[in-house]
């Protein structure tokens, strides 16, 4: 049985008559014929009664286009039901993202979002970029944002802002400037912990200089950018950060920031989502929202 058949059908009993069936469906009357007796041999019962040119409906027919006519309806309500979709942007997101896209860069995209599309909603779930990647991919969460790529497969990358690694601690353990890599192998070192996207970053380019996560004075693994932050103000150590997570205390003079003498540790930042998956309309603005940004790491 098929939508097609159905329609058929409810024309000829609603004008009571094949012929007016296929003048109204333009169709031809032996088309007509032929759906209605499929549609009978695979119910397995009759649907009309023939008595010269009357056409009487059974039982049965009664009974059928009642269901007939609710699922035509239904089918003829979804264009405008998806236009309708299109027009109202109203929901919640619900985006998963690393510690520096989550904490200083999607409050201020999705105020402006919400500014846009007022009956929109947001929740940000916080975690690493491995424990972000592993909820795309098993459909909990539909976008991420993350501060590396990891080897997924299934998973769709967009990069949308650019990010820079610095060096930041207290004056009396770093200069303003430059160090070298012999000078950062003695700076007590405090390293986020494995699955951060910064330590990943960090680790990709130090082994282009042949330097290992051993090979520096490490005094602490911390398990957020806020608790890397707090150690460097009492003094526990340095660290390599994001910039962005830098802004407040660079503003305020409290850091020092140095770069690695011949590193220049840029990377971007990534919106994630499944290839098999279809984002919502809400979902894919803001995603055209994010791509479209040009913000930059100050320099």
């Amino acid at each position: 049985m098929d939508v097609h058949q159905l329609r058929v059908f409810a024309s000829v009993f609603k004008n009571r008559s094949f012929s007016k069936a296929s003048r109204e469906l333009k169709l031809t009357q032996p088309t007509v014929s032929n759906h209605v007796m499929s549609l009978e041999k695979e119910l397995g019962c009759k649907l009309f009664d023939r008595t010269g040119r009357r056409v009487i409906p059974t039982e049965e027919s009664e009974v059928l286009y009642l269901h007939a006519l609710d699922l035509t309806e239904k089918l003829d309500g979804i264009p405008d039901a998806i236009r309708g979709v299109n027009r109202d942007i109203a929901g919640e997101l619900v985006i998963g993202a690393s510690t520096i896209p989550g904490t200083y860069i999607l409050p201020v995209i999705a105020a402006d979002f919400v500014k846009r599309y007022p009956d929109v909603s947001f929740e940000i779930r916080l975690g690493d970029t491995e424990e972000i990647a592993n909820l795309v991919l098993n459909h909990e969460i539909l976008l991420g944002t993350v501060g590396a790529k990891t080897v997924r497969s299934k998973l769709d990358y967009q990069p949308f802002v650019e990010d820079e690694l610095v060096l930041a601690g207290s004056p009396k353990l770093i200069d303003r400037g430059t160090v070298s890599l012999e000078q950062l192998s003695t700076v007590p070192f405090l390293l986020r912990e494995e699955g951060s996207g910064t330590r990943r970053v960090m680790e990709e380019y130090l082994a282009k200089k042949g330097l290992g996560v051993k090979d520096l004075n490490v005094v602490a693994i911390l398990g957020s950018t806020d608790s890397v932050r707090e150690a460097i103000k009492v003094g526990l150590g340095a660290s390599i950060l994001s910039k962005f997570a830098l802004a407040e205390e660079l503003t305020a003079s409290r850091f020092e920031v140095a770069r690695i003498r011949g590193l220049r540790m840029k990377r971007k930042f990534f919106v994630i989502s499944h290839k098999k998956r279809t984002l919502p309309t809400r979902y894919r603005l803001f995603v055209e929202d994010l791509t479209r940004r040009s913000v930059k790491a100050a320099s």
